[in-house]
């Protein structure tokens, strides 16, 4: 493949990622929620009672962007946090009766993006896509995980090095 043609698939596939964003953030505020907020709730559905730093590792964003979202959707009354019983400097996330309730829409929702974002493939090409898709998350999921464990490393060296004063 052409270097030319390279560029274009990464573009393409950043401009189908902004769009279909832009789609599901359209349709989520008409739910009274704000793109990203979905995936706290879905995450608290599969799981409730998480930690933000389980939220933030589980959803891959950084702690101070989760702990922003979740106090935004404690404010609009779709979760609660409650102490630790075990650790008094933990909070556990904790879905409200909105939230739960919120759940269905949301559900709904994505599927109604889906829907918009594959129409006009069959059944072999999105199973399909979805590989290639599930393929190129690996790919990049390895540059992360190199580029941590790289941090690490530096890290680890620093520690072990004794500060010298000359």
């Amino acid at each position: 493949m052409a270097k030319g043609e390279k560029r274009a698939t990464v573009m393409r596939l950043q401009s189908a990622a902004r769009l279909t964003r832009t789609a599901l953030a359209a349709r989520l505020l008409a739910h009274g929620l704000y793109a990203g907020q979905e995936q706290i709730i879905m995450a608290l559905a599969d799981q409730d009672g998480q930690t933000p730093g389980q939220l933030a590792q589980r959803l891959g964003v950084r702690p101070p962007t989760i702990t922003k979202t979740i106090n935004r959707l404690q404010v609009q009354g779709f979760l609660t946090k409650q102490a630790s019983e075990t650790d008094a400097r933990q909070a556990h996330v904790h879905l409200a009766e909105p939230g739960r309730e919120a759940i269905r829409s949301i559900e709904k929702t994505l599927k109604k993006t889906e829907k918009q974002a594959l129409k006009g493939l069959d059944k072999k090409d999105q199973k399909l896509l979805a590989k290639l898709l599930s393929r190129i998350e690996a790919n990049l999921s390895e540059i992360v995980e190199d580029e941590e464990d790289e941090e690490d490393a530096e890290d680890e060296i620093l520690e072990a090095t004794p500060d010298r004063i000359f």
